[in-house]
C-alpha cells in the first residue's frame, strides 16, 4: 500500500507528518520510484489516491510493522526513540507518548501513518537509502567530535588508495607513471564534482574569488576604476582644505580595512601637488601655510607619501618635491626632504628636463643641500640638454647657483649645445610665448650635439636672461660661451624700460647690477660690461625706497650694540661694491658681514651662492670682510663671551 505524506525536514524527526486526504491534491508531493535517492534534506513519498483511508483511520500499526522487530533507525522514523542519539544505543528508550494523547486514539493516527510509510519503503526496497538518510547526520556530529583534521586527512587518503589502488611498487617508466596520477587525479575531481549534487562546481568561482581578495590584503593588487575615481576627485577640487578632505576621507577608510586601497603612489603624488598648486593659485601667505601643513590630516598624508616614495615614478618623486617646496617652505619638511633626496638619488637617470628642473629648484627654494644628487642631476642634464625648455634651464641654473652646487659638467654641456649668437632670442614680455617672431634671429642648422640635429633655439624673457647671467656670476664662470651670447642678448635691449614701481623690474634690475659688477671687478679683461648709461639706470632702479626697503633682525640689533664696546667707529648700512654691508669700519676697510639663518644652508649650514658672491665683489672692491655666523653666536653664553667672540674675529683683520 502506498500513501500521500506532506515532506518534512530530516532535522526534524519529532514533528509529525502533514496527513490530510481530503485535500492530498493540493500537497505539493514528488512520487517516490525504486531506485530514485532520495535527498538529504527532505524525505518525500509517492503520490497515490488516499480517500479510501477516510478521516479517521483505525488501520492497525501492528499489522503492519511489528514493534518489537523494528530496528534502531526505523524507531527514530516513526518518532518513538531520541533521533539526537543523546543516550547510548543499548540504553535508549522508547519515548512516552504525551499526556495530551494518551486516550485519545482519534488522534494517534499520525504514528500509524509513519508505520504504514515504513512497511511501504521496505517494500520497495528502498530500507538502505531512508536508512543512510535518518543516520547522516548523527554520524557526521560523532566523526566531528572523534577525528581531528589529522586523522580526516589520514582518512581520505587511505581511500583515495584504496579506490584506485596506486602500486607504487611497479616497475613503470615515468611517462607511464606520470599518466596513471593524472588519470587518477582526473577521475578524482570527476567524483568530487559529483558530490552533493554539483556543490563544489557551483561553489568554485566563489571560493577562488575570496581567495583572490584575501591575497590581495598582501599582495596589494590596485582597483583601477577606484583609482581613477579619486584622481578625477582631488584634480577638480577647487582648495587646498578640499583636496585634504578627500584624501583623508580615503585613508580613514582604507585604515578601517577598504582593500584593495586606491591610495596608489600616483595618487598620494597627485594630491600634494595640487595642495601645493591650489595655494599658489591663491597667493596662500607663508603662516597660513605653515598652519596648513601642520594639521594632523596633512601629517598623514605626507608620512603615506614618504612610505610611497620608492614606488613613485620620476613624474611623482618630481611632484612631491615641488609640494613640499611651496607648502612647507624652508621651515619644515627636513627629514622628508633627505628621504626625497635618497630615493631620487636611485631614479636619476629617468628624469626629463622637467623632473630635473623641479626637483633642483624644490631643494634651492628649501635652502636645502644634497651634494650626491645635484652631482647626478648635472651629469643627467647634461645628457639630455637639448631637450630644456626656456624655464627649465632658468631654474636649473638657479637652484645649482642658490645652493652653490658644483656645475662645470652642465656649464661644459650648454657651450656645446649653444655655440652660436644667434641660437638666443630675447622676448620682451614676461611670457615667452609673446615674443616677437621678428626679432631678426635666425635659426642655426650646422651643428648637432648628442645625435639631435637642429639645435634648439633659446627665446628667454629679460627676466630670466637675468636669473641665468646672475647664476654665472655666483659661479665664477662669465667667461663661458653660454653666458657671453646670453649677456650679449641681455644688454643689446638697452631701449627696454626698468620701471620703479615693479618689484619684477626692481629684482632684475639688482641682478643685472651684481652680474655687471662682477664683470668690472673680476673680469675686467673680457669688456663687456654694461655701457656707463645703461649701468646709470639700472642703478637708478636699485636705489628705489621699495626695494630698499629693509627689516633689522634682533640678531643685527643684538651685535649692533655690542660693537660700540669695541672702541671702533662703526658705521652701518654701508653701500659697497653694488651690496649695503651691515657694519664697517671706513678708515680700516674692514667689513663686518651678519649673516642670519637666510644666508647658509638649513640642513649643512654650508653658505649659500648669494652669501658668497656678496663675500667676493666686496672683498674684490678692496675691502676686508668679517663674516659673523648666527651658528656660532648661538653657542655664545651672555654678554661677555659675544663680546670676546666679537674682538677675537676682528683682531686679524685690524692688526
Amino acid at each position: 500500500m502506498e500513501f500521500l505524506v506532506k515532506p518534512f525536514p530530516i532535522q526534524t524527526y519529532l514533528k509529525p507528518f502533514i496527513f490530510i486526504p481530503k485535500q492530498i491534491h493540493d500537497l505539493p508531493l514528488v512520487k517516490l520510484r525504486a531506485g530514485f535517492r532520495i535527498p538529504k534534506q527532505k524525505l518525500e513519498f509517492p503520490r497515490r489516491n488516499c480517500a479510501s483511508l477516510g478521516k479517521h483511520t483505525s488501520i492497525s500499526a501492528r499489522n503492519a510493522v511489528n514493534d518489537d522487530q523494528l530496528e534502531e533507525w526505523e524507531l527514530e522514523f516513526v518518532g518513538e526513540l531520541d533521533p539526537f542519539g543523546c543516550e547510548a544505543p543499548k540504553k535508549r528508550k522508547k519515548q512516552e507518548k504525551s499526556r495530551l494523547l494518551e486516550d485519545t486514539e482519534g488522534m494517534d493516527w499520525c504514528l500509524k501513518a509513519r508505520k504504514m510509510a515504513l512497511k511501504s519503503i521496505k517494500a520497495r526496497g528502498l530500507t538502505l537509502e531512508v536508512e543512510d538518510l535518518i543516520t547522516a547526520k548523527k554520524k557526521k556530529k560523532e566523526n566531528k567530535k572523534r577525528f581531528t583534521n589529522k586523522d580526516k586527512l589520514n582518512k581520505e587518503s587511505n581511500k583515495i588508495e584504496e579506490d584506485y589502488d596506486f602500486d607504487f611498487g611497479e616497475d613503470v617508466s615515468s611517462e607511464n607513471f606520470d599518466n596513471k596520477i593524472d588519470d587518477s587525479i582526473h577521475q578524482l575531481r570527476e567524483k568530487v564534482s559529483m558530490m552533493a549534487g554539483g556543490m563544489f562546481l557551483e561553489k568554485k568561482e566563489k571560493a577562488m574569488e575570496e581567495f583572490v581578495q584575501k591575497l590581495a590584503q598582501f599582495s596589494g593588487p590596485s582597483d583601477h576604476k577606484k583609482e581613477v575615481n579619486l584622481n578625477k576627485a582631488i584634480i577638480q577640487a577647487h582648495t587646498a582644505e578640499e583636496v585634504l578632505e578627500i584624501t583623508a576621507e580615503m585613508i580613514m577608510a582604507v585604515g578601517k580595512g577598504l582593500s584593495p586601497s586606491p591610495l596608489s603612489p600616483l595618487n598620494i603624488a597627485t594630491a600634494l601637488h595640487r595642495i601645493a598648486k591650489n595655494m599658489e593659485k591663491v597667493s596662500m601667505t607663508g603662516t597660513r601655510r605653515l598652519a596648513f601643513a601642520r594639521q594632523r590630516e596633512m601629517s598623514m598624508l605626507i608620512g603615506i607619501a614618504m612610505t610611497v616614495l620608492p614606488e613613485c615614478s620620476a613624474q611623482g618623486i618630481s611632484n612631491i618635491s615641488w609640494a613640499l617646496s611651496k607648502i612647507g617652505g624652508d621651515l619644515l619638511f627636513l627629514s622628508e626632504m633627505d628621504r626625497v633626496a635618497e630615493v631620487a638619488l636611485t631614479k636619476v637617470k629617468e628624469f626629463n628636463s622637467q623632473n630635473v628642473a623641479n626637483i633642483a629648484g624644490a631643494f634651492a627654494t628649501m635652502r636645502h643641500t644634497a651634494p650626491a644628487l645635484f652631482v647626478e642631476l648635472a651629469k643627467r642634464a647634461s645628457v639630455i640638454i637639448h631637450t630644456f625648455q626656456e624655464q627649465e634651464l632658468t631654474q636649473l641654473l638657479w637652484a645649482f647657483a642658490s645652493l652653490y652646487e658644483p656645475a662645470d659638467t652642465l656649464l661644459q654641456a650648454m657651450d656645446t649645445v649653444f655655440k652660436h649668437a644667434n641660437q638666443f632670442k630675447c622676448c620682451l614680455s614676461h611670457e615667452t610665448s609673446n615674443c616677437d617672431e621678428e626679432s631678426g634671429v635666425e635659426n642655426s642648422r650646422d651643428i648637432t650635439f648628442g645625435g639631435v640635429s637642429d639645435p634648439p633655439v633659446l627665446t628667454l624673457s629679460r627676466y630670466q636672461l637675468g636669473n641665468i647671467a646672475w647664476s654665472y656670476a655666483v659661479f665664477g664662470q662669465v667667461d663661458r660661451i653660454f653666458f657671453s651670447h646670453a649677456w650679449k642678448t641681455l644688454s643689446s635691449f638697452e631701449e627696454q624700460r626698468i620701471s620703479e614701481q615693479y618689484r619684477g623690474d626692481v629684482m632684475f634690475a639688482s641682478q643685472v647690477l651684481l652680474v655687471n659688477q662682477c664683470l668690472k671687478l673680476e673680469y675686467p679683461h673680457l669688456h663687456v660690461s654694461l655701457r656707463a648709461d645703461l649701468e646709470e639706470k639700472i642703478i637708478h632702479a636699485g636705489k628705489t625706497k621699495r626695494f630698499n626697503q629693509k627689516t633689522t633682525s634682533s640678531f643685527q640689533k643684538e651685535v649692533g650694540r655690542l660693537l660700540v664696546s669695541t672702541g671702533l667707529d662703526w658705521v652701518r648700512e654701508y653701500s659697497v661694491g653694488g651690496y649695503t654691508v651691515d657694519a664697517v669700519v671706513i678708515d680700516k676697510k674692514v667689513a663686518l658681514e651678519i649673516d642670519g639663518p637666510t644666508h647658509f644652508s638649513r640642513n649643512s649650514g654650508t653658505p649659500l651662492g648669494h652669501t658668497i658672491l656678496k663675500c667676493r665683489l666686496i672683498a674684490a672692491s678692496g675691502w676686508k670682510v668679517v663674516s659673523l655666523s648666527y651658528q656660532e653666536w648661538e653657542e655664545l653664553e651672555g654678554e661677555f663671551e659675544q663680546l670676546e667672540y666679537l674682538r677675537k674675529i676682528l683682531k686679524d683683520q685690524l692688526g
